[in-house]
């Protein structure tokens, strides 16, 4: 196995032993297997209420576990002095900080099947029959991970892990209320107020273009270019994150 690679396994190793992590999975399956409870009451929007509980709570979660995961990610190798032991080597910082945002989405991407499992086994429970577009929300969310991840290991590079997860909750919120933020600039007259909701709008990234929740729920089609231009302006925002992520990592002096 390569460096690069072992490093990626063994971020993959620490996340999953992390208590948070078990409790967030535990949680998890809770949450999932108590929606069965709110459909009792909804009997006319069962399939809907169904389908937008189970992948809004898994939305909530992997969030949340997201944001604990990449902003204290840097500062956690810091205090522990691992850091030193990373950068003597013939490993670069560049690959250092890759590797430990694959380790993040590797780990993700585990508790995201293992959620889909429960939501798929409830679907089949009730014989609510499992269709496309909730597995194209599920990739979409994932997408929206790794902007927060990049987002958060950004914070992270500079600032400590409260900071950079005050921020990455800032982004998070910000993406989802971009359009409402676009809407409101329009409806502005001319001026220093619209020009700055305006500038704001382009400068966050707009995570509504890969929220595909609200399809899932209504059984609505995502057809292949809007879901492509999305995960294309994930990556986008993604790689713009880790790469100035990046600059920062490579000029800060750890002592």
């Amino acid at each position: 196995m390569s460096a690069f690679g072992a490093m990626v396994w063994n971020g993959f190793r620490e996340a999953r032993r992390n208590r948070v992590t078990v409790v967030v999975g535990a949680f998890a399956a809770v949450v999932l297997l108590s929606s069965t409870l709110i459909t009792e009451v909804t009997v006319a929007t069962f399939d809907r209420v169904l389908t937008d509980f189970g992948l809004g709570m898994m939305s909530l979660i992997l969030v949340f576990l997201t944001i604990f995961l990449s902003s204290g990610l840097l500062s956690r190798e810091i205090e522990r002095r691992t850091i030193f032991l990373v950068v003597s080597k013939p490993v670069s910082r560049t690959q250092f900080l890759l590797a430990r945002l694959a380790g993040n989405m590797l780990t993700l991407a585990v508790l995201m099947t293992a959620m889909m499992l429960i939501f798929i086994s409830q679907l089949m429970l009730f014989q609510v029959s499992l269709n496309s577009v909730q597995l194209v929300a599920a990739v979409g969310l994932w997408f929206e991970l790794l902007v927060l991840t990049s987002a958060g290991i950004l914070f992270s590079s500079f600032a400590g892990p409260a900071v950079s997860a005050i921020a990455t909750t800032g982004i998070y919120f910000a993406g989802h209320l971009a359009n409402d933020l676009y809407d409101i600039a329009n409806r502005l007259e001319a001026g220093s107020v619209k020009t700055f909701a305006t500038a704001l709008y382009y400068l966050l990234p707009n995570l509504e273009r890969v929220n595909f929740r609200p399809h899932a729920t209504y059984a609505l089609p995502v057809d292949a270019a809007t879901f492509f231009s999305g995960a294309g302006y994930a990556l986008g925002w993604a790689a713009v994150f880790t790469a100035v992520a990046i600059f920062i990592f490579e000029r800060r002096d750890f002592r």
